[in-house]
């Protein structure tokens, strides 16, 4: 009896968090889906030129007239904070689309063919997996030049490797299911049953680690912005905004700094949190 009565408040609990988790993701989903439309329609929501430099306004608080205040030279933050979200999502969307692709072909090819062929895949990933993505990206700058081409596929290069594994091994797992041997039964080919079965059933996994690497490749391509090396002034970018507010924090006006950092901490979080929530998800169906 005391087990019980002691079982139902974790019970409970228990409710009480999934629900909390339910709500959270659905939040992060609600604010993804603003800053998507923010972007999309930055040209109709921004009060003002995100470039439009006025030397009379500089470092002004927030008022009225600009919401979030202006930067050093008089631009004001929210207009750049609209626009910047263009460059900030495209970026990461760029490198997450590439290494997906690349990472699902080079990973389902591997896991299939066995042999030589996986061992000389597996290792020249395993090279590849050994550079850090932000040292990659900036040697790839260094050669090609900054902007944001050059480290949107030194990005997706590096982080290719993580898709491709995790595709290799869900494949090795699948290529052991009955639906396999039977399709070869019935005298499928290979490339049948790899491209249009096993790979449809290897995709909300690789969905779900898509959205995870979305944040991740967010906050790279931030990194290399705030650096210096990625999208280049004017051009608004959350990366650069921070390091272009660096002055004002300086001065007592840290907003044109603050907001672009919450801006890529919100985001972020809640790209994790959706990825998340589809891995649990998954993993619930496939028990």
């Amino acid at each position: 009896m005391s087990s019980v009565l002691v079982a139902a408040p974790v019970r409970s609990r228990l409710t009480r968090l999934r629900r909390l988790g339910g709500l959270l993701v659905v939040a992060a989903a609600v604010v993804l889906v603003v800053f998507v439309l923010m972007a999309l329609f930055a040209r109709w929501l921004a009060p003002y030129d995100p470039n439009a430099v006025d030397l009379s306004n500089t470092l002004a608080p927030p008022s009225s007239a600009h919401w979030l205040g202006t930067d050093e030279v008089g631009r004001d933050t929210l207009s750049r904070l609209i626009y910047g979200a263009q460059t900030s999502l495209i970026g990461p969307l760029a490198v997450v689309l590439i290494a997906t692709i690349l990472g699902t072909l080079t990973g389902l090819y591997a896991a299939w063919r066995g042999g030589v062929v996986d061992t000389l895949i597996s290792r020249a990933l395993d090279i590849v997996f050994a550079f850090p993505a932000l040292l990659l990206a900036i040697l790839v700058v260094a050669i090609y030049g900054k902007g944001l081409t050059a480290p949107v596929i030194a990005m997706a290069l590096a982080y290719t490797p993580y898709t491709a594994r995790l595709v290799r091994s869900l494949v090795l797992q699948e290529k052991t299911r009955p639906y396999v041997a039977a399709y070869r039964v019935q005298g499928f080919s290979g490339f049948f049953i790899a491209y249009r079965r096993v790979l449809a059933n290897v995709s909300p996994t690789v969905l779900a680690q898509s959205t995870v690497s979305f944040g991740y490749a967010l906050l790279d391509l931030a990194a290399l912005s705030f650096l210096g090396f990625g999208v280049q002034p004017p051009t608004a970018d959350w990366g650069s905004m921070v390091n272009n507010g660096e002055g004002a924090v300086l001065q007592g006006q840290p907003l044109s700094a603050i907001a672009p950092a919450i801006a890529i901490v919100v985001v972020v979080v809640a790209f994790n949190l959706v990825g998340e929530s589809i891995g649990d998800r998954i993993a619930g169906r496939d028990r």
